[in-house]
């Protein structure tokens, strides 16, 4: 699966979020800062994140947001659990996605 990595140079490009999540493993795992393991995104939960964010601001129907939650899941189930920045990207859109649906 490809990767986009997140460098330093390309920070003022990315979303609060991201930049948040990122952030937070590199406080919680210092050493993830000296290899670029620790500093990465798939293209997936990347691409992901963009369509639920678009989503969000075209206000989409509530069925468009339960198949992004299908397939949000089954991403969340694609990567394995070392990839962090992956999972806390993907429960983060989850838990938007969940709550904008029950409301």
């Amino acid at each position: 699966m490809p990767n986009v990595h997140i460098l330093t140079e390309f920070i003022q490009l990315l979303d609060d979020n991201i930049i948040s999540l990122t952030a937070l493993t590199v406080i919680v795992d210092p050493e993830s800062r000296c290899h670029t393991k620790g500093a990465r995104i798939s293209q997936l939960t990347l691409s992901l994140y963009l369509i639920t964010r678009c989503q969000f601001k075209l206000r989409n129907s509530v069925m468009s947001l339960i198949r992004t939650l299908d397939y949000i899941k089954v991403a969340l189930i694609r990567h394995s659990p070392e990839r962090t920045v992956d999972h806390l990207t993907l429960k983060l859109i989850e838990r938007e996605v969940q709550r904008t649906i029950s409301h």
